[in-house]
């Protein structure tokens, strides 16, 4: 499950962060995350940096929380789907 992040309704993280911020919000490493996006750890290290440099946060349990908590994430399933059938994004879920 992937999520968007926005602060302030602007989308600040790139989508290869969104993704792994997704990971980490679901308790995955670094080696689970590399594994899964294929690519390097180093590169998942580098990408999570920026997280923290952009979210202004220091650790992966930041991250998720503030994410969560700042009401900062969107599911993107929801709104992939709802694009696929052509409804508009932003309409509440029943």
């Amino acid at each position: 499950m992937y999520y968007y992040i926005y602060m302030d309704g602007i989308n600040i993280l790139t989508e290869r962060e969104i993704k792994i911020l997704s990971l980490i919000i679901e308790g995955k490493s670094n080696p689970e995350i590399a594994d899964e996006l294929i690519i390097s750890i180093h590169t998942v290290k580098a990408h999570i940096e920026s997280i923290y440099r952009k979210l202004g946060v220091h650790n992966k349990v930041q991250a998720a929380v503030y994410a969560i908590l700042n009401h900062t994430i969107e599911e993107h399933t929801k709104i992939s789907r709802k694009r696929k059938v052509g409804l508009d994004y932003t309409e509440q879920d029943n």
